[in-house]
């Protein structure tokens, strides 16, 4: 398994090692002791998996209580994901990691406590594979306009993607409830 840190460095990418031959391909998506030996010591309590048609953006989501870290991968399709650091006491506050994930390339992704995380689909469909450290609470749970103009992510859209009510109620990252 191949572990590099993202323009954010608790972001990390994974790349795990593939064993493939004429029946197709095999590999390890989650073994505590390799991830741990990475530096990744997270224990899941949560699968999630979400399918979105092309344009759909989702996000940038988080928990400011039980924080939720993420292991995300893609399964069928392409997504252009956003982690932007929402810890006021970070050096990284306010930036972002962008990547392209697919399914072909069979990257993982690790989003830690404190990161705000969004993705938009840039295939025709894409189907997203995440693990969480923490339950789903939507009390808990706030959302990061994806549009900010402080942030500036550079969304690879055609026009105004497909939103849900509570994304398109996000708010800016200089009003949102935030991490120390």
């Amino acid at each position: 398994m191949k572990v590099t840190p993202s323009a954010l460095a608790e972001v990390l990418l994974i790349e795990p090692r593939v064993f493939g031959d004429e029946r197709g391909f095999f590999f390890e998506s989650w073994n505590e002791r390799s991830f741990a030996d990475a530096g990744i010591t997270a224990r899941f309590v949560q699968d999630n998996h979400s399918r979105s048609a092309k344009g759909v953006l989702r996000g940038l989501h988080y928990q400011v209580r039980q924080p939720q870290g993420k292991l995300l991968r893609v399964v069928a399709g392409e997504i252009f994901d956003a982690v932007v650091d929402i810890r006021r006491s970070s050096p990284g506050f306010g930036k972002i990691a962008t990547h392209k994930l697919d399914s072909s390339g069979k990257r993982m992704l690790w989003v830690p406590e404190g990161f705000a995380h969004g993705f938009c689909v840039v295939s025709d469909y894409a189907e997203v594979l995440y693990k969480t450290t923490d339950f789903y609470a939507p009390e808990h749970e706030r959302s990061i306009a994806w549009d900010d103009p402080d942030l500036a992510i550079p969304w690879p859209l055609e026009g105004t993607p497909t939103l849900s009510g509570k994304d398109s109620r996000g708010v800016r990252l200089r009003d949102a409830e935030l991490f120390p």
